[in-house]
């Protein structure tokens, strides 16, 4: 990556650097503006008030926003058809009942965070909330307990696979930015994860239910889909577990055999390629959840199709993400902070989990976290190890989903599902994304010991 030297005097990057995210916050949070508008603005702003020439900065915005599309939006496009597949075929719900159905009481918050990270793996959250309250519904009505014990675990591992995992946007697009691997990032994504989702899962989620008791209310009971119709659970994870299967064994290819002309890892580079991956798994998904289950093409087309428009919003933040993180790039701020961080000896990790962790509470949005504080974060991973790399970017998703509160449209979405207030949904949601975000940040730590 070549570094970019400083367009302007350090205290004029470094305002006009905080000028566009203060204009990011007040644009998103007090007027109520899209996401994609803001970034917009905040591109240009950032650029204007650096010196930079008005055409300068359109054609880094629109060079970064391209670059992004390519490079992130047939990813996601990707993820939203298989997610749909499964949720249409009645793959989640097999997954759902298969695991729910073979847990004693004692283990049922565990088993619900085991589907909430499995349903979560291809899904984005809001998806993956609303297909398993049915669930959490059900479950608690069944053991008789608050809703918050067995609803907690499952939206732990729901958020920890959307903050952690690719083909997640967050992740995704941190990783196009830093110029993680995909694999090393997803197999190291998998291993905080997993400590993550049982503290701010099970654990945390005990004592949330002791603090907040919440009925389970009498929705969607006895409303049951056709399981002759359904996948097998076998089948139904195994094909969910494909691309993570490729895009892992690529990774694992690429440190084993290290010999880019030798045919095996060449295929391997080939099949587990994060776009050639999510095309195989998506074309196998058309088998496994489409004809498997009686669907005709028609039916297939149509679910493939109606996966599109809802991630159109997406596209389009993400895309404006990749300009605005352009003309940081191009206005040298990124370069400026990297000579301050190691000036300071300040932690990479722990730097790239606080900025995400500030923009996250201004504005509410995971994803516009995650794409400011990679952007910043550009000139800092100049010559680390591509596993340091991955852990920054862990980091940055880590902070990216620190408390949610009321300027989060995932909190408001919490809040009514389960029937709390606002001080319940804080005492039982937002502190639960916090303890992900630490412990997350915890484990990413600790990882760079070894790393």
């Amino acid at each position: 990556m070549e570094v970019v030297e400083p367009v302007a005097a350090g205290w004029q990057l470094i305002t006009a650097a905080l000028v566009a995210i203060a204009l990011l916050v007040l644009l998103i949070t007090i007027l109520k503006l899209h996401p994609f508008l803001a970034l917009i603005l905040g591109g240009l702003t950032v650029g204007v008030l650096a010196g930079e020439n008005v055409n300068d900065v359109l054609a880094s915005f629109t060079t970064g926003f391209g670059a992004t599309a390519a490079g992130v939006g047939a990813l996601i496009a990707l993820g939203a058809m298989f997610a749909k597949l499964l949720a249409d075929s009645g793959g989640a719900d097999q997954i759902v009942d298969t695991i729910v159905g073979r847990a004693s009481g004692r283990m049922l918050p565990w088993a619900m965070a085991l589907v909430g990270a499995l349903i979560g793996l291809p899904m984005f959250f809001e998806i993956g909330l609303v297909l398993l309250m049915p669930v959490i519904y059900l479950v608690a009505r069944r053991a008789r307990v608050s809703l918050i014990t067995v609803g907690i675990p499952a939206l732990a591992g729901l958020s920890a696979m959307h903050g952690f995992v690719p083909p997640h946007p967050g992740p995704v697009t941190a990783i196009d930015y830093l110029g993680a691997d995909l694999g090393v990032t997803l197999g190291l994504g998998i291993l905080v994860a997993v400590p993550t989702i049982i503290v701010a899962g099970p654990l945390f989620g005990a004592l949330a239910g002791r603090w907040v008791v919440v009925e389970p209310p009498h929705t969607w009971e006895g409303d049951e889909r056709d399981g002759a119709r359904r996948p097998s659970f076998h089948v139904t994870l195994a094909t969910v577990l494909l691309p993570v299967v490729l895009m892992l064994g690529k990774a694992v290819l690429d440190i084993v055999i290290d010999d880019p002309e030798n045919t095996v890892q060449q295929v391997g580079d080939v099949i587990g390629n994060p776009f050639v991956a999510l095309l195989i798994a998506v074309l196998v998904a058309m088998f496994t959840f489409g004809v498997g289950t009686g669907m005709d093409r028609s039916a297939i087309s149509r679910t493939v199709a109606d996966s599109l428009p809802p991630i159109a919003g997406i596209l389009l933040i993400v895309a404006a993400g990749g300009g605005f993180k352009q003309v940081l790039v191009d206005t040298g701020i990124g370069t400026l902070l990297a000579d301050w961080a190691k000036g300071a000896n300040v932690s990479v990790l722990l730097l790239a989990w606080v900025l995400a962790v500030l923009i996250r509470l201004a504005t509410g949005s995971a994803t516009v976290a995650t794409i400011t504080a990679s952007s910043l974060m550009i000139g800092l991973v100049e010559g680390m190890s591509t596993g340091e790399t991955s852990l920054v970017v862990l980091a940055v998703g880590a902070g990216s989903v620190f408390f949610s509160h009321v300027n989060d449209a995932g909190f408001w979405l919490v809040k009514e599902y389960f029937g709390m207030s606002v001080g319940q949904t804080v005492k039982t949601w937002s502190l639960m994304e916090s303890v992900l975000s630490v412990t997350g940040l915890v484990v990413v730590l600790i990882l760079g010991i070894f790393v």
